[in-house]
Order: structure tokens, then C-alpha cells, then sequence
């Protein structure tokens, strides 16, 4: 029983997990306990292909890379409230560590529950490499690298192209990451990964094996800048795929995705100032309005709006649009014109409208212009404030050199971080694929863009996104931000500083580009940081069999007490919450129960007590308080078996899940 109640302190294994799910769906394909190959093949019939040759992607380590996947991870995050913001109320996350580790941690707590994954892997270009090399063997050898153990620090290695093992090594590092990365998204959640030419190639490849080639939606391209010095072709553009975690499910929702024209919110606010200025006299309004678009360059992804140039009370305007049925062939009933009370000229391919009542309708919605007479085909009227969402194109122009800029003015000219992504760019995508209170991840986060689109955006459209941002600690040459890790923070905690300086000063809203007119600024700003470290609680990994039944003795008894003495309370309760499968988000109370302490977790569906002596009145009062699950120590029952018995059997009475550590 003792066995029975123990939480794991493992994170979720994958392989477990799926054995479940086929013993549920396909339980004559096991065999004592294991899957029957046979008979696997025997249900599956002509689904199941034996053709040793068959299109795919195979390299050197593939199977060891998986094998990462399948191996549980025994770290924990440990809390860092004073390097955090507003800790006891925000749902953001920063965590620092290797992210192969952080995904496998991150299963239980946040399995389905991503919307939208950003991300922006090293590519490979035979520079410093990190990942492959130095962290294939999980937490001892991250731990090493970051001198949490006292063996010398492992350096970086660099994945030089004339390495037998170049693509190898770089697939070897997406892989595992990118099957535990689509485990955290949702039914309707989409990935975007960035990758330039070395490895767009392959990367296609391995994202059709871990999402299914079906889930594809669109190869993105981000036209950066020119590079004049170029011997052939000056390439300055980088590549983005987006993939859907499963395409039927939006599809059966009926999901398409819509983002506003770039510039209409500028505009729009534009447009206010504008009549108040000048008492509605639309001629100097429109005079006006065209200086601003004169100033917008023909790449600008703002351009298309430089079309609306005539002005009334509903805002800009353009009435030149085409009234004809698409593709020829289209309805041709009679229009009477208005002012001469003739049949109006035909399009040539029909009317847009299919019925004579619906092309009124859309004349009484003032949608129709008719010409000065019926010689004239009458056109399509268009709102710019009224008509401003679009599908997003595949070509996109962004300039590194403008991103940069703005980078380095959050940190006061100083250059402390290469090539940032731009952050508008990050922003319209969130914008156009999440809802307002999704959940986005970005588990290479560099130097915190992710966040700071989220955020930013939050304020614009009042929305209350949340992310979760991984980064690796890797060395800069800068003392003052001494890793990576450091400048993702610092960044962050400037972001929201200045947007809750804006908030308080309502004459500065206007450096929010497209925040709305007399709208609250709103949204979660704040983060929880935490770090990658081993467990605070003793996990037994002896796989040394040659050990003497004396020294299995010993190594018993100093395993009889888990705890790690040199840990916190706080840094327990949230390895606890989860290993427990709760969000590292969630809220914790502190409550007294008996004279003594417990944590109440998310409005207290789950008590946890870590207390070193339970007694009965204490375990009864937190079974008054009806939580789903309670969680103690093992060793705060003194070794008392019958009260560990009977307190099962009480939680069972009361429906409670209750579990020892």
C-alpha cells in the first residue's frame, strides 16, 4: 500500500503514457504485459507497411535521440521569487535551464493546454553549438555545465560543417524537442519554427515525422536585408514552417484565421484627432490623412492601408472595388439607377450579389456607389475601420537593422544581445492565431521577444495572454548580464516597467503602437522565474548490481529520509506542485490546520503539508477542508503504518486522492 500512495517524482514518461492509451483502445494487441508485434500487425492489417525501402528521414543517433524522449526527467524548477515580478499574482513563466528537460518537466502540468509555440533553434551554421553535444546526457551534464556540481564546467563545442556528423548533430537536438513540444499544444494549437537555408531542408522532413506531413500549413518567408558583399546572391531572407497540432480539429470547428491590416489602429486614432482638430471638414482631414500615408515606404507591411484615401464620417474610405461575379458567368438582373431611374451598364461577368434584394441590402448598408448616371457600372464601397481584417500572406519584409534598434533603446543604447527578433513580427503572428486568453510558449527564448510581443499585444487589444518562455543559461561575455538566461529576464522586467509607466501616464499611450483610443491598459504584467536543478528530495538511481547487501543496507538507510536538508519549503512545494500535474502558475495560501502549516493550491483543489509530524486530528481537519488531493512526507508519519493505513483508507471514504513523498 505504502507503494501505492507514493507521487512520483519523475516527470510524465511518454512511452508509459502511450502503452496506457493502447491497452485502452487495442488491449488484444498485449501479450503478458507487453505489446505482441504480431498481433499488432495482425490488427492493423494493410495499414502496416514492410517495405524496407520507403520514403523518410534517417540519420546517425535518430534512435538515440528518441530514446531522449522516452527517458524521464528527475529534475525540478526551483522558484526564484526575487528575480521574478509580481510573483504571488501573475501566470507567466521564465524558466532557466536545458530545454529538453524543462519540456519533459513541463508534461504533466501543461499536456494539451498550449495554443501557440514560437521558436527560434540555433541554426546550424558551424558555430557555437550547445545542445547536442554537451547535454545528451540530461541533468548531471547541465549541471556540470553550469557548475551546479563540482566537476569543471563543460565548454562549448562547435559543430564545424566539415563534420561527418554536421545535420546529424543539429537533427539530433530538434528531435526529442519537437515531439515533447507537440504533446504541450492543444487540439487546435500551431507551431512556428524559424530556420534558414542550412537546415529548411530537413527540418520540413522532421516536422511532416513528429507532426504528420497532413498538419503542414505554410512555409513563411522573412525578408530581412541585403548583403552587398555577396559573391552570387545576396540572401537575406529566413525561413518560418507552421505546422498544426492536428488540422481535422479546426477544420471541424471551422477555424480560419483573420489578422487586421497592419497600420488601421494607428489610423484609426489618427482619424479621432483629426476631427476634433478640424470640426469635421473632411477635405482638410483628408489632406492630412494623405500626409501621413505619403510617409509610409511602398515595402512598409502598412501600405495596403494607403489605398483608402477619401474621407467621410465613417473614416477613411475607398469605393473603386470590383462589383462583379468572381470567375464570369454570374447573375444578371436589373439595377435601376437612383438619380435617372435607368437600368444601370451590366458587369461584364454579372453582378456580385446573387439575388436583386441582396444588392440592395448592401446599398442600404451605403456599401454601393452608384456613377453619375446609368451608363456607369455601379462600384463597391469599402470602410477601412469597418473592413480591416485579412489573411496573412507568405512574404513578409522585416528589417534586422530597425529590430536591433528598438532592442537596444529598451536597454539604454547598450548592445547586449545579437540580432533580436523583431517584435512586431512575433506580435502579428500571436495576434493571428490565438485567442485573448491562450497560453504561448517559446522554449528558445533568447532574448525574450516572445514575452514581449505578448505583452505588448495584450495591452493593445486589452487581452490576457499568458507565455512561458525556456532559456538556456549559455555564457556572454557580460559581466553585468553573465549568461543569456539573464538578459531574457532583464529584458522582460524593462518590457513591463515601461508598459506599467504608460499605464499610469495616459499622455504617453501613444508609444503603444495601435493600443486603442480610451481603452484601459489591462493584461498580466509579471512573470515567475525558475531555475533547472535536481531534486529537493533524495530519488533512489542505484543501478549498480555488484553492490554488498551491507551496502545496499546503508544506502537504504540514508535514503529512509528523502528530504534534502539544504532546500526550502518553497523550493519542495512547487516540485511537489508539479510532479503533482498543477501549472507552476497556480496560487498557493498559506493556512493553518491543527497549529500547523499547509499550502492551499489553486483555491484548494489540492492541500499540501510539509510538516515533519502528522498526527490524526491534523490529517482529519485537511480532509474537512473537501480538497480533490493531500500530499505529505513519508517520513511525517515516525515509521506509524497503521496511521498511514487508516489515513488511506479515510481519504477513500471522502473521495480524496491522497499521496506520500
Amino acid at each position: 500500500m505504502t507503494n501505492e500512495i507514493k507521487l512520483p517524482l519523475t516527470s510524465a514518461d511518454v512511452t508509459k503514457a502511450l502503452l496506457a492509451q493502447l491497452s485502452v483502445s487495442s488491449p488484444q494487441i498485449f501479450s503478458e504485459g507487453k505489446v505482441d508485434f504480431s498481433k499488432l500487425q495482425a490488427a492493423l492489417g494493410e495499414h502496416i507497411s514492410t517495405d524496407p525501402e520507403r520514403y523518410g528521414l534517417t540519420w546517425a543517433g535518430k534512435r538515440d535521440a528518441f530514446r531522449n524522449v522516452q527517458v524521464p526527467s528527475i529534475a525540478t524548477l526551483r522558484p526564484q521569487p526575487t528575480e521574478s515580478v509580481n510573483w504571488d499574482s501573475t501566470e507567466n513563466l521564465i524558466i532557466e535551464g536545458d530545454n529538453l528537460e524543462v519540456l519533459k518537466l513541463l508534461q504533466k502540468p501543461y499536456h494539451g493546454k498550449i495554443k501557440m509555440i514560437y521558436i527560434d533553434p540555433p541554426y546550424n551554421t558551424g558555430n557555437e553549438f550547445i545542445y547536442p553535444d554537451n547535454f545528451r546526457e540530461g541533468l548531471d551534464e547541465y549541471l556540470r555545465y553550469t557548475k551546479q556540481l563540482s566537476e569543471e564546467g563543460t565548454a562549448t563545442s562547435t559543430n564545424k560543417d566539415t563534420s561527418g556528423r554536421y545535420h546529424s548533430n543539429w537533427l539530433n537536438m530538434m528531435y526529442p524537442r519537437l515531439f515533447l513540444a507537440r504533446n504541450l499544444l492543444r487540439e487546435d494549437g500551431v507551431i512556428f519554427v524559424s530556420i534558414d537555408d542550412h537546415e529548411v531542408h530537413n527540418l520540413r522532413l522532421l516536422m511532416d515525422e513528429v507532426f504528420g506531413e497532413e498538419n503542414f500549413v505554410a512555409a513563411l518567408v522573412w525578408d530581412r536585408n541585403r548583403k552587398n558583399d555577396a559573391k552570387y546572391f545576396s540572401v537575406g531572407h529566413e525561413y518560418m514552417l507552421v505546422y498544426f497540432r492536428n488540422e481535422v480539429a479546426l477544420t471541424e470547428k471551422n477555424v480560419i484565421f483573420r489578422g487586421e491590416k497592419e497600420g488601421v489602429e494607428e489610423v484609426h486614432v489618427l482619424f479621432e484627432k483629426l476631427k476634433k482638430e478640424h470640426a469635421s471638414n473632411w477635405d482638410a482631414v483628408r489632406q492630412d490623412l494623405l500626409e501621413f500615408y505619403a510617409k509610409i515606404p511602398p515595402n512598409d507591411p502598412r501600405s495596403p492601408i494607403t489605398r483608402f484615401k477619401k474621407v467621410d464620417e465613417k473614416g477613411p474610405y475607398r469605393d473603386d472595388g470590383n462589383i462583379n461575379w468572381p470567375g464570369g458567368n454570374g447573375p444578371k438582373y436589373e439595377v435601376i439607377h437612383p438619380e435617372t431611374l435607368k437600368p444601370c451598364k451590366l458587369p461584364i461577368s454579372g453582378w456580385r450579389y446573387p439575388r436583386p434584394e441582396r444588392f440592395w441590402e448592401e446599398v442600404q448598408k451605403n456599401r454601393i456607389v452608384f456613377g453619375p448616371d446609368e451608363t456607369t457600372v455601379p462600384r463597391v464601397r469599402t470602410n477601412l475601420f469597418e473592413n480591416h481584417d485579412q489573411v496573412m500572406g507568405s512574404v513578409h519584409f522585416s528589417y534586422a537593422q530597425t529590430s536591433a534598434n528598438k532592442f537596444n533603446a529598451l536597454f539604454d543604447g547598450e548592445r547586449v544581445f545579437d540580432n533580436p527578433k523583431p517584435t512586431d513580427d512575433i506580435k502579428r503572428l500571436i495576434a493571428y492565431v490565438t485567442e485573448s486568453d491562450d497560453l504561448v510558449l517559446d522554449f528558445f527564448a533568447g532574448s525574450g521577444t516572445t514575452a514581449h510581443a505578448v505583452l505588448d499585444l495584450n495591452q493593445q487589444d486589452c487581452g490576457n495572454r499568458k507565455f512561458i518562455l525556456v532559456q538556456l543559461p549559455e555564457k556572454t561575455e557580460n559581466p553585468q548580464y553573465p549568461t543569456i538566461a539573464h538578459i531574457t529576464r532583464e529584458r522582460v522586467q524593462r518590457v513591463i516597467a515601461k508598459l506599467q509607466d504608460v499605464g499610469r501616464d495616459s499622455s504617453r499611450q501613444g508609444e503603444i503602437v495601435g493600443l486603442k483610443p480610451d481603452l484601459p491598459n489591462q493584461g498580466d504584467l509579471g512573470f515567475r522565474a525558475f531555475k533547472l536543478d535536481s531534486s529537493n528530495f533524495k530519488i533512489w538511481r542505484s543501478n549498480n548490481a555488484a553492490q554488498s547487501a551491507e551496502q545496499m543496507a546503508e544506502q537504504l538507510n540514508l535514503y529512509a529520509d528523502n528530504i534534502q536538508p539544504e532546500r526550502s519549503d518553497q523550493d519542495r512545494l512547487y516540485e511537489l506542485i508539479l510532479k503533482s500535474g498543477r501549472p507552476l502558475s497556480a496560487q498557493v495560501e498559506r493556512i493553518n490546520v491543527e497549529q500547523r502549516t499547509a499550502f492551499a493550491v489553486g483555491g484548494g483543489d489540492m492541500l499540501i503539508c510539509l510538516e515533519q509530524h502528522l498526527d490524526r486530528d491534523t490529517l482529519r481537519s485537511l480532509f474537512g477542508l473537501k480538497p480533490q488531493m493531500v500530499l505529505c512526507l513519508d517520513t511525517a508519519f515516525d515509521g506509524n503504518d497503521a496511521l498511514k493505513t487508516n489515513t488511506v483508507l479515510e481519504a477513500q471514504t471522502h473521495g480524496i486522492i491522497f499521496k506520500t513523498v
